[in-house]
């Protein structure tokens, strides 16, 4: 018997194995039996026996285990008989998948297959019920309906349904996303089959608009043509697809709208008839519309402007052209014209960027007449009164010349640039319009056919180098930078090299780096000889010094370290031959030609020759990090530096030598300068007390550099303890002077202050270690004596130092314990010494913010004069130590302790009599104590630990707590002092509007207790002082509705001037006011009308209207409860009443 006839014997039930094992045979790639062969082998009756016993068997298994039961049975573990058994039901139904997938290979036009089609529906009823866990069966049942749409067989269109949404659903899950796409394309054909209005078409309708969704789809060639196809599905599909797409522009990015507007692109040119129709005025023409009626802020105008640009870029087709045309015709025109400059703005760029908007069928004069209208109408929009129109007509036109300068009649190409250079480029009017003229002439330089005209007008703009705009300067060297690029002029002929030079010396880095770009190769040209770079140096400090400076500081950006180098030791060379110095006589027999070149003279120029020296201090210090990591030419360069050093210090005395000397010589190790390295140690012993940071500022930082910070720091502790009051020798510690000369306590200062404001000197001395810095800690701390000294002496004693030296020492003790604190690994050592000197300043100075008691009248001036004395040095004292711990708070380092005892001390403070001096510097102690509790601050803490985060909180609100009652003494004091007195109380209240604003701003960021509470506070001072005012009237002429902040009473006038200045703080006072309402906190007529006055005022900034007028209706629902029947009309009581009415009125009616 053959393998077709055995192969067919067991096509059935009773010998199902042996059918599963020709399956197995087929599957091992070993083996030569092939499912295929043998079907194609037979013939047609064979075939049709085939299927139908095929067809039999998998009736039989199905009913046996239909495929709702499979999943079920598998899961339970039952025991059935094997025929019922899932495993072996779905082997049977995969064996019989395959065949049938040969036979639709193998079957030809003609033959007969309704067996076939029978197991092709039983096969489709098993797809469609069969769930995602069985992928394989799954896919090859997928596979034949895929075969038989595309055999073109009966019923093919249920079977292409099946196979395109199975599809279609797993382009989206796939890993093989590109096969799955592929797929869906080659069975888009399908969907010409399917009702687009049918409800059982609905599913895959939403899955055909996810496909926009997707990036695979819009990035993939198969999706693309998929996409586009989309199109001419069906009319009314084109505005879903549209509608779709528009809801999903905000969040494609720039590259996937690239490829959307190329699927509207090819949509639009293979349409046709109604489809074209339709895609042209519902697609295009809206996306037309859009980019003209967008706000420029919407994040959809950029993407919609980006695909009219794509269809803009494909004109030169006459299709296209003609679309353009006739799309545009009746909103482009019209909108160019309209109030509103946004809208003119937009159509202006699309206009602009579309010209010429022609339609190609009209005849030549026709469209020369068209294209003259728009050219016109270009020219005009250049006089727009709107600045944004005509910076946008000004990059419109500039695309127009680009691109069409060969086209254009040469008078109207005159025309346009006399209008952009001569007028735009001076607009007055608007930094923007002359910035964007310079911006967009870089355009026009692109086509060379504008070189020879552009040579000619564009020097009458070489003022706007100085235009008082940065960005008009910064566009105007840019487009000098272009023009020196594509060579259409001279750019010294366009802008003078003297105007060039000034604006480099004194301009911002924006402005420099670009003049530095400009004219680089004119004085560093890298390609000639190292002679030549140092005359072009010398002439370049001769023209302007300063610029020259600028120029070096920046050329490290234009060019290799080494050239730096080179550069360096080429003006060394140069200055040797200024001192005819034979220290190094190699330098000048060498064999090297560029060495032995005569080099350029001097003469007895010292202003240059300290202009060349500070030159190579400025290169050295752009290329140090370079030779660091470059150890050979590191020690060349000290090598060649270093021999000529003690002949510079001795040849150049004058002070603008020895000064870039002194720097040079920080660059290099002592050794090298000797005579100068020993002395300097002394020259800043000697230096006197009111000598400026210019005498000692380099000498420190030569100390620095040669690792001598330790040096400086002993001489600073030595003046510091020695200018102490002695009280015994008992001092353990020697000092070590070598010259005999007096303390400088100032001078320890000032150096001390300049060593920890500059980072690198600060990490020096820091890295010292902690015994230096222990001694100068203590040093500093022991000045506070003398402090205590001058609040309880009443007269100056000549023998202690100044208030002021000891003022600035207490302050750097406060300073370097926050340096250290922050230096150091753990611990809170150095927190603990502020803690301690807030206890000082709480025992000892605090005493001497209240005014003495008096015992008798002889006593009583003297007291008076004492408290005089003693109170503004007290506040000092006081206020510069809370600036101390401000720092502290500021950079993190303070923690919940000293945070406790920095608000315990701000307490005590303003319980002292005279502690309102101090008021301002507390309110910024509370704006960065709230501020450093603000939720930002506690992102790190451990949401998985819930006691630690409950800890967190209370001690947040314990402390908020404690600044809002701070707060509110405050404003009891301010209240107080402009009670008693006026004219002092305005003072301290102008000096704490800036702390106010800070800290209502830090308050307005929490909308909970107990910070929030702070508006309540602002709120109730505010009605009960005009309350108070309003109690008082007793003539109707009093009763006048405020104007501003200024008609208010003191108190509510700085408040409210405070809160006026920004929105937030303005609607956080309005939310209170409502709060008040909702609490029933404010009732009587005059508290009404209180409020009123206040809301009548900020009305009349037009800030936060809404909530204005809730807080107006939140009054107007209570005051007509106070309505006063009177007939007096002279009654301040009715007055009040109806002027509150019309107020509201008023309020509600703005």
């Amino acid at each position: 018997m053959s393998k077709r006839e055995t192969f067919l014997e067991a096509a059935s039930k009773e010998n199902v194995e042996d059918f599963l094992r020709f399956i197995e045979l087929h599957k091992d790639k070993a083996d030569p039996f092939d499912v295929e062969e043998v079907v194609e082998e037979m013939p047609m009756s064979q075939r049709s026996t085939l299927w139908g016993k095929l067809s039999s068997l998998l009736q039989d298994v199905l009913q046996e285990l239909p495929p709702e039961r499979w999943v079920e049975d598998r899961e339970d573990g039952m025991e059935v008989e094997s025929a019922a058994d899932p495993t072996h039901v779905m082997a049977v139904v995969d064996a019989v998948t395959l065949v049938a997938y040969a036979s639709i290979k193998v079957l030809q036009d003609g033959d007969t297959y309704s067996s076939l089609l029978e197991i092709a529906h039983r096969l489709h009823m098993i797809l469609v019920s069969l769930p995602f866990s069985m992928a394989p069966l799954q896919r090859d049942i997928h596979v034949v309906c895929e075969a038989w749409w595309k055999k073109g067989l009966k019923d093919k269109e249920k079977f292409g349904r099946t196979a395109f949404l199975i599809s279609l659903q797993k382009s989206f899950t796939t890993k093989k996303l590109a096969v799955e796409i592929q797929r869906v394309w080659s069975l888009h054909g399908v969907l010409l089959s399917l009702d687009y209005t049918s409800e059982e078409n609905k599913q895959i309708i939403d899955l055909l608009l996810q496909c926009f969704h997707r990036p695979n789809y819009l990035r993939n060639d198969d999706g693309k043509r998929f996409l586009v196809f989309l199109f001419s599905w069906n009319v009314n599909f084109i505005c879903v697809i549209h509608s779709t797409i528009k809801n999903q522009l905000p969040f494609y990015s720039k590259t996937m709208t690239t490829h959307i507007m190329e699927i509207y692109f090819r949509a639009w040119k293979k349409a046709n008839g109604d489809f074209l129709e339709k895609i042209e005025s519902s697609c295009i023409q809206d996306f037309m519309q859009n980019a003209i009626f967008l706000h420029r802020a919407s994040p959809v105008h950029a993407k919609v402007r980006q695909i009219m640009s794509y269809f803009h870029s494909r004109q030169g087709s006459n299709k296209v052209d003609k679309m353009l045309s006739n799309l545009y015709k009746p909103i482009l025109w019209k909108a160019l014209s309209v109030p509103n400059f946004e809208v003119r703005a937009n159509a202006t760029l699309l206009f602009t960027e579309a010209f010429p908007v022609h339609d190609p069928e009209q005849n030549t004069q026709n469209i020369d007449e068209t294209i003259q209208k728009q050219l016109d109408t270009a020219m005009g929009l250049l006089d727009d009164p709107h600045p944004t129109v005509r910076s946008n007509a000004t990059l419109g036109v500039c695309k127009i010349l680009a691109r069409c300068w060969e086209l254009l009649p040469p008078t109207i190409i005159k025309d346009f640039l006399k209008k952009l250079v001569v007028e735009l480029a001076a607009d007055k009017s608007s930094a923007d319009v002359r910035c964007s003229v310079f911006k967009c002439l870089t355009i026009v330089l692109d086509n060379n056919l504008s070189h020879p005209l552009l040579e000619k007008l564009l020097p009458t703009l070489k003022y706007s180098l100085h235009d008082k705009s940065e960005k008009v300067r910064v566009a105007f060297l840019d487009m000098l930078i272009k023009i020196k690029a594509v060579r259409a002029a001279k750019f010294w002929d366009v802008c003078n090299m003297d105007h060039l030079l000034a604006r480099l010396a004194m301009d911002s880095h924006p402005v420099s780096k670009r003049i530095v770009n400009l004219l680089f190769k004119s004085f560093f040209p890298v390609n000639e000889s190292e002679r030549e770079w140092c005359c072009r140096c010398i002439t370049l400090l001769q023209m302007n010094p300063m610029a020259a400076r600028k120029f070096y500081q920046l050329a490290h950006n234009h060019t290799a370290p080494t050239n730096i180098i080179k550069m360096m030791l080429a003006i060394r060379r140069v200055v040797n031959s200024f001192i005819e110095t034979d220290c190094d006589q190699s330098e000048f027999n060498d064999s090297n030609k560029e060495n032995s070149e005569v080099q350029p003279s001097l003469g007895k120029d010292t202003a240059v020759l300290s202009s060349l020296l500070e030159v190579v201090v400025i290169l050295w210090r752009s290329v140090t990090k370079a030779l660091k990591q470059n150890e050979e030419a590191h020690k060349y360069t000290l090598a060649k530096f270093g021999s000529v050093m003690n002949k510079y210090f001795q040849a150049f005395e004058d002070e603008r030598c020895t000064a870039p000397l002194i720097q040079l010589a920080a660059f290099m190790p002592p050794a090298a300068a000797p005579a100068f390295s020993c002395g300097v140690l002394s020259r800043l012993r000697r230096m006197d007390s009111s000598a400026g940071p210019k005498q000692y500022s380099q000498l420190l930082d030569c100390m620095c550099s040669w690792g001598q910070a330790a040096d400086v720091l002993e001489l600073i502790t030595d003046w510091l303890t020695e200018a102490l009051p002695k009280q015994g020798d008992n001092s353990k510690r020697k000092v070590r002077i070598q010259e005999t000369a007096e303390a400088k306590p100032d001078l320890a200062l000032v150096y001390l202050e300049y060593l920890f404001i500059r980072p690198s000197l600060r990490d020096q001395v820091l890295a010292l270690g902690p015994r230096p810095l222990r001694e100068l800690h203590e040093v500093l701390g022991n000045w506070r004596s003398v402090l205590y000294t001058h609040l309880s002496s009443a007269a100056e004693d000549a023998k202690y130092p100044s208030v002021e030296t000891a003022l600035r020492a207490f302050v750097h003790h406060g300073q370097l314990s926050a340096h250290l604190q922050h230096s150091s690994s753990e611990g809170r050592e150095h927190l603990l010494s502020l803690d301690h000197v807030a206890a000082w300043v709480a025992e000892r100075v605090l005493p001497f913010l209240a005014k003495p008691a008096t015992n008798d009248n002889n006593d009583d001036d003297d007291d008076e004069k004492d408290s005089e004395k003693t109170q503004p040095l007290a506040a000092r004292i006081t206020e510069s130590f809370l600036a101390v711990c401000r720092d502290v708070l500021l950079v993190g380092l303070a923690d919940e302790a000293f945070t406790g005892h920095i608000l315990h001390l701000c307490s005590l403070t303003l319980l002292s009599e005279a502690g309102y001096l101090c008021i301002p510097a507390v309110l910024q102690i509370l704006k960065d104590v709230a501020d450093s509790y603000l939720p930002k601050h506690n992102n790190n803490n451990n949401n998985n630990n819930p006691p630690a985060q409950e800890h967190v909180e209370d001690a947040t609100t314990v402390a908020l707590g404690v600044v809002a009652n701070i707060f509110q003494k405050i404003i009891e004091l301010l209240a107080r002092r402009l009670r008693k007195d006026p004219e002092e109380g305005n003072r301290l209240c102008q000096s704490a509007v800036h702390g106010l604003a800070d800290f209502l701003k830090v308050a307005q960021t929490w909308d909970k207790a107990p910070l929030y509470g702070v508006f309540s506070t602002l709120f109730a001072v505010v009605v009960v002082e005009k309350r108070h005012l309003l109690q008082k009237m007793t003539h109707p002429e009093e009763v006048v509705t405020p104007e501003s902040v200024e008609d208010l009473p003191p108190l509510s006038s700085l408040l409210l001037s405070v809160i006026l200045k920004s929105s937030s703080l303005t609607k956080a006072f309005l939310t209170e006011v409502c709060s008040s309402f909702d609490s029933e906190a404010i009732s009587s007529l005059h508290e009404l009308a209180a409020v009123l006055h206040v809301l009548a005022v900020i009305g009349r900034t037009g800030q936060s209207r809404a909530s204005l007028k809730s807080a107006a209706t939140c009054v107007q629902q209570q005051i007509h409860k106070h309505a006063v029947t009177s007939g007096d009309t002279r009654d301040v009581q009715r007055l009040i009443y109806e002027s509150s009415v019309k107020t509201v009125k008023e309020i509600l009616d703005l």
